[in-house]
């Protein structure tokens, strides 16, 4: 793979539909992952929490740290696979607290780490008949947000209850990122209403690719996952889109194209930093 950027290469977002049997999960999406990198796809990314979606409400029964046994499995996927593979998320440990990261780790083609970004925003949400969940109650807070710098362009990465802060992506988008990632777990009832919505608006608003491997269906004991696996382009367009059911979302990524929506509608160099910054 050559040093500079790529302006154009495939990506594969897998739809999941997870529970709490660890290697179930797994097995399911190493298969996918290997199915997308032998047809081509130089990233290839899973949704949050593929090896391990507890019902909400259930003890943490999972966790593994950088360097664990799920981090080196995936680890030897991505060499095994030779694709840029972004592992969605996982519980990671955290020394002297029972609380954990939710944590997303991209792996080069040789298998080693080259980004790792730990959730910001948790999901902590009571919906008058809707959904309640705390994420807090077992995660903490990530640090900062993240640009992975690699051959295929800068990549913003995000994990999906962060998907409602705009302020997030305009940050990544400032600092280079062109396509912006957004693993998720999103809830049936909250999915319907925003998902799509809110996926298009990033995409949009930041003239950036955004892709969004997703969790889908029923994980046990009623907690259930709206799908809809996508990718949008930097003008809002569909470019790829999973409803329900475990697979894949395959499309080519160009970055040319970023740079062609930027010069016809330059809205970003437009922004009034004097009075919505500082």
């Amino acid at each position: 793979m050559a040093s500079r950027d790529r302006k154009k290469w495939q990506v594969a977002a897998i739809q999941l539909q997870s529970t709490a049997d660890i290697e179930r999960n797994v097995k399911a999406a190493e298969r996918l992952v290997r199915k997308a990198a032998a047809a081509g796809a130089d990233l290839v990314a899973l949704p949050e929490n593929f090896a391990y979606l507890r019902p909400e409400g259930k003890p943490l029964a999972f966790r593994d740290e950088l360097g664990g046994p799920l981090y080196r499995r995936m680890s030897e996927l991505a060499a095994e696979c030779g694709c840029w593979f972004l592992a969605g998320s996982f519980p990671e440990r955290i020394p002297r607290s029972r609380k954990v990261y939710n944590t997303s780790v991209l792996f080069d083609p040789k298998g080693r780490e080259a980004s790792v970004y730990r959730k910001l925003h948790l999901f902590d949400i009571a919906i008058s008949g809707g959904t309640t969940f705390k994420e807090s109650a077992t995660v903490k807070p990530g640090p900062e947000p993240v640009v992975a710098s690699t051959p295929l362009g800068k990549l913003g990465l995000s994990i999906c209850y962060d998907l409602r802060f705009p302020e997030m992506y305009r940050y990544l988008a400032g600092r280079g990122a062109r396509v912006l990632f957004v693993p998720a777990a999103f809830t049936a009832y909250t999915g319907k209403a925003h998902w799509l919505a809110l996926l298009r608006a990033r995409a949009i608003e930041n003239l950036c690719w955004v892709v969004a491997p997703a969790q889908d269906g029923h994980h046990g004991e009623g907690r259930e996952s709206f799908g809809h696996t996508v990718v949008f382009d930097p003008w809002g367009e569909t470019a790829g889109l999973k409803r329900h059911g475990a697979g894949i979302v395959s499309c080519t990524i160009d970055l040319g194209a970023v740079e062609r929506v930027r010069r016809g509608l330059p809205a970003l160099r437009h922004r009034r930093r004097d009075l919505f910054e500082g």
